[in-house]
């Protein structure tokens, strides 16, 4: 089975707000790049997002190391709630509804496709991937900004 890194990261200018999401794949020494945005959504929906197309990105069934700086993401299954939450039918302990449930049962399909581990990494640190990621998500996001001010003119 193929061995894939992934790294991802969302990022919002204003929550909500346009949203941008980024997802760098690495197999074998050779990297790809993917980002989008949305023109309006959340950061933790962009979070989400992210891992969600980086694992559509794959071809086959992988091995897969997700590494995000999002908690709302990695504690998910780090700390079983996305368990908790099926089991409860989409609800909290609290007995709230499940925020983003679209996007978690979304990305439940993607992980159940591979042999998924999450890696939580400290936001706008050390991790170069990381980084990357946050720039690619800003750069959709000021992409899409550029456009829509571009239109605006015309």
């Amino acid at each position: 089975m193929k061995k894939v890194d992934i790294f991802t990261d969302g990022a919002c200018s204003g929550n909500p707000g346009v949203g941008g999401w980024a997802a760098i794949l690495c197999y074998n020494g050779v990297e790809k790049e993917i980002y989008g945005y949305d023109k309006q959504t959340t950061n933790n929906r962009m979070e989400l997002f992210a891992v969600i197309m980086g694992l559509r990105a794959l071809k086959q069934t992988c091995e897969v190391t997700v590494t995000t700086d999002s908690a709302y993401v990695s504690d998910a299954f780090l700390k079983n709630w996305i368990d908790n939450w099926q089991e409860n039918n989409w609800k909290t302990a609290a007995k709230a509804d499940v925020k983003n449930s679209d996007l978690w049962k979304a990305l439940l399909f993607e992980v159940k496709k591979h042999k998924v581990n999450f890696v939580r990494v400290k936001g706008h640190a050390d991790n170069e991937k990381n980084n990357r990621c946050d720039k690619l998500a800003t750069g959709a996001i000021e992409e899409y900004l550029k456009l829509i001010k571009e239109n605006q003119k015309q």
